[in-house]
């Protein structure tokens, strides 16, 4: 089959890493690189022998399959051109602002029928793929997504930018519908929610208790599933995981069996563009797809309604405690 024809639009922190993977994989060869900033573009290109434009038009013409890798406020309109050109796409994470984009984009692929895959890379972790298999009905699901502040990121709130990971590998796991949200959240360094903590219930009678920082003081990557039968405990920076299981023998009190797990090296993000390229080949439905990435911003939307309706509560409480307060003095 023929080597497709790969391109990235935005070239920094990140998309620099997309341009590197396409440069070195089986399948793809990189045919250029787009950036706002053409000295940004030019030293990505001459990097790995590709070209250079700062307009997303000129590379359009060229490629096809293309990774979208700017700004979340730019998710849609950059999508939306790749798709109507006809192009497969990645876009990162989140896949865009607002639940209706999403919406429009995944019915835009759809009718173009094009690949339309999102970049939630945590769902190609070697730790996270090697325990799937443990994981079947969840009662319980703790998150902990921490890290130390950036500017990377904080053009949204920690929800669109750290904890949709876990919102999307917690909807991964076949919960059911969502019953109800509460949460809380506060800016600490930037003007958007810096930290977050979300309860998550389902129909299915599972429970997510998951949190997210970026104003922490160490880095923390975490997840732990609770079962009838195992308890499942992932840490996703060290690629290890601990599996312990309930064990019964006839006429004697139950035991825990705990067994350890360590993943191998491999980058996720490299996994991630490797079977987005097998999609588009095989023109299967990609392993985070549209429908993914939208159903992930629907349930990061009710987290932050969730936010709004307890900061507003509490404002209101905290005012008419001042009011009396005044009153009697």
């Amino acid at each position: 089959m023929k080597q497709l024809r790969a391109g990235v639009i935005g070239v920094g922190h990140l998309g620099q890493h997309h341009a590197r993977h396409y440069a070195t994989l089986p399948g793809a060869t990189l045919v250029g690189v787009c950036d706002a900033s053409p000295n940004r573009a030019q030293l990505i290109a001459e990097r790995h022998g590709a070209q250079a434009w700062t307009e997303p038009g000129e590379l359009l013409k060229q490629v096809d399959i293309v990774s979208v890798v700017v700004p979340t406020s730019a998710h849609f309109s950059t999508t939306k051109a790749c798709l109507e050109a006809g192009k497969h796409v990645l876009v990162e994470k989140p896949i865009t602002a607002t639940s209706a984009e999403a919406q429009e984009l995944v019915a835009l692929a759809a009718r173009r029928g094009c690949v339309l895959q999102v970049g939630h890379s945590e769902r190609f972790n070697p730790i996270m793929q090697r325990m799937r298999p443990h994981i079947e009905r969840p009662a319980f699901i703790e998150c902990h997504r921490l890290s130390a502040f950036g500017e990377r990121g904080t053009d949204v709130d920690v929800v669109l930018d750290l904890m949709i990971h876990d919102l999307d590998l917690v909807l991964s796991f076949n919960p059911g519908p969502v019953e109800e949200v509460r949460a809380a959240g506060v800016p600490v360094l930037s003007p958007n929610i810096d930290i977050a903590n979300a309860r998550i219930a389902f129909a299915s009678g599972c429970v997510a208790n998951v949190t997210a920082s970026r104003v922490s003081t160490s880095k923390m990557r975490r997840l732990r599933v609770f079962q009838r039968d195992r308890y499942v405990s992932i840490d996703f920076q060290a690629r290890q995981a601990i599996v312990s299981r309930r064990v019964q023998v006839p006429g004697a009190k139950p035991t825990i069996d705990v067994e350890s797990y360590q993943a191998g090296d491999e980058e996720p993000l490299r996994l991630e563009l490797d079977s987005f390229i097998q999609a588009v080949k095989t023109r299967t439905r990609p392993v985070v797809s549209g429908e993914d990435g939208a159903a992930a911003l629907n349930l990061a939307t009710l987290v932050l309604e969730a936010i709004s309706r307890f900061t507003q509560r509490h404002s209101m409480e905290a005012a008419a405690a001042a009011a009396f307060s005044q009153e009697n003095v």
